[in-house]
């Protein structure tokens, strides 16, 4: 049952509801965000993304639907994960990166890697409608220096030139979806694509680039499925945030393609 005690015509506002619920394909209201950070994590401000609290975001327009909402790499997640991304970057032996999200979804994760790679160029792939409009909006509303391309990543990847001499970093965050269960963790095979396809893609696409990849994890990760990630790398690292999720940290796997870190 997903209602409030005591008040039968308020729904909790959960993962179940927005992500798997009525409200997974709806524009939510201000209210709807805040109750969904208050319902889940006791904190209205919860979904911070762009560098605003949901009050400022939405007073500038910004818009997201349930799903979207539940996946977004939120503000404090976003700017530990740009700051790792970059650290690894400035080992990287090219010195012009350009970062690829092949699931946009907000794009607020490579806003933040972005901001922490200023001389990079951000490419973004996003294969549903709905959520390709509604970030195309957001985007222009912010002036990001952000390319949001639709369409499936696979197709967008063969199709991309990129210059001879520019390094890749590469998000990598396909739709959990199923495949996060918080008792027995994220199972990497069960996102949508798998993540060890989607950097297989991404390497076989790019033969003779420098890559640097960032898969973002849960707490708790399948061990089997890690270890089909990690070996289709040359190095990697785990690092597993502590920013108070209440026992629902989130963290990011590093690994590097045809280079190791010094």
């Amino acid at each position: 049952m997903n209602e409030r005690a005591g008040n039968a015509q308020s729904r909790v506002h959960d993962r179940a509801l927005l992500l798997h619920g009525s409200k997974r394909n709806e524009m939510l209201t201000l209210a709807e965000i805040e109750q969904y950070g208050l319902d889940s994590f006791a904190d209205a401000d919860y979904v911070s993304i762009y560098g605003m609290p949901p009050r400022e975001w939405y007073r500038h327009g910004i818009r997201l639907l349930g799903r979207t909402a539940v996946e977004c790499t939120r503000d404090v997640l976003g700017d530990r994960i740009g700051l790792d991304v970059a650290s690894v970057a400035a080992r990287m032996p090219s010195n012009q990166l350009v970062v690829i999200d092949p699931f946009a979804g907000s794009c607020n994760t490579l806003f933040w890697i972005l901001r922490h790679l200023s001389n990079s160029e951000g490419i973004a792939f996003e294969s549903d409608p709905q959520v390709f409009e509604l970030t195309h909006r957001n985007l222009a509303t912010l002036d990001q220096r952000i390319e949001l391309v639709h369409g499936d990543y696979v197709r967008l990847l063969e199709e991309r030139h990129v210059p001879e001499d520019r390094g890749i970093v590469a998000f990598v965050a396909p739709p959990w979806g199923t495949a996060l269960d918080e008792v027995q963790g994220l199972d990497l095979r069960l996102t949508t694509p798998p993540i060890s396809e989607v950097i297989e893609q991404i390497v076989r696409q790019f033969p003779k680039r420098n890559i640097l990849l960032a898969a973002q994890v849960y707490e708790k990760v399948s061990a089997p499925s890690l270890t089909q990630v990690q070996t289709r790398l040359d190095w990697t690292e785990l690092r597993i945030y502590d920013i108070n999720e209440k026992g629902r940290n989130h963290g990011i796997l590093l690994g590097t393609k045809r280079w190791a870190p010094r």
